[in-house]
């Protein structure tokens, strides 16, 4: 049985976060000519991929991570008006996103298989339900890819945001040859003592542990999932599970590939 490797694309990687569904297709594209290297090298790979502006800024403005309000306190977006209406349109602009990337590496010669979450999943969290031997079964014959979603939820929430770091954990657990999980990430080299823009020579952790503190950059502002902190602590439930767990900047192809190929490579390394 080959080596699986989990591999999350963080959304303000693959996105202009500040600018509404504006996707960096640089970057897409350099990350696609990796994955098909990794399945060159005998990989199989599965990705999960953020929002980024594809579902940040709308879900903040209806704080669909909060379940359905029983408020009025919104306004009207141009083309939205209701929590109900931008659960429907995120979700659309989420397999827009991915459009972009499945396309992407279809391109450079990979058989893809597309996995939106809100067809197959319920509630949100590590613990959300759906069956994830039953929904990948195809991850080692095609690149499976999934995302970030707003899902369906028991009771009177209604919905809420299932985020890729909960994916990833799951899918961790519950495929059974996963050797590492990688997060590729934008703007930094991994967890950071400090905020990139008070940042020192020797402020990247290069061996992180759950009981080491940090100050790592989360836009509160657009971000509606747990940055990189929900990060930190879901790599440690995978580390756990005696998986390798690495954080790396994702804008440099080179050390997304060798971090997937288990090589030495500048970033954060988590341990339980």
């Amino acid at each position: 049985m080959r080596d699986c490797v989990v591999i999350k694309w963080g959304g303000s990687l693959i996105t202009d976060k500040e600018k509404m569904c504006i996707p960096d297709m640089d970057t897409i594209s350099s990350l696609s000519v990796v994955m098909k290297q990794c399945v060159d090298e005998g990989l199989d790979i599965i990705l999960v991929h953020g929002a980024g502006s594809f579902g940040h800024l709308r879900a903040k403005h209806w704080r669909l991570n909060e379940g359905l309000l029983d408020t009025e306190d919104f306004t009207n977006q141009s083309d939205c008006s209701s929590q109900k209406e931008a659960v429907s349109i995120v979700r659309n602009e989420m397999l827009t996103l991915n459009k972009f990337i499945y396309d992407s590496l279809e391109f450079n010669g990979l058989k893809t298989s597309v996995k939106p979450p809100h067809n197959w999943a319920r509630n949100t969290g590590s613990g959300f339900d759906g069956d994830i031997s039953k929904v990948f079964f195809d991850y080692q014959d095609s690149l499976c890819v999934t995302f970030g979603d707003v899902v369906d939820c028991d009771g009177v929430k209604s919905f809420g945001i299932l985020s890729g770091d909960d994916l990833v954990v799951r899918i961790c657990k519950e495929i059974p040859n996963v050797k590492r999980l990688v997060f590729a990430i934008g703007g930094v080299d991994g967890i950071l003592r400090r905020p990139p823009e008070d940042l020192k020579d020797d402020d990247l952790i290069e061996l992180w542990s759950p009981n080491m503190k940090f100050e790592g950059l989360h836009n509160t502002e657009i971000d509606v999932t747990g940055g990189i902190g929900l990060k930190a602590a879901r790599g440690a439930e995978v580390a756990k599970m005696g998986i390798e767990v690495l954080i790396v900047n994702g804008s440099y192809p080179q050390r997304v590939f060798d971090a997937c190929n288990g090589k030495e490579v500048l970033g954060t390394k988590i341990v339980a």
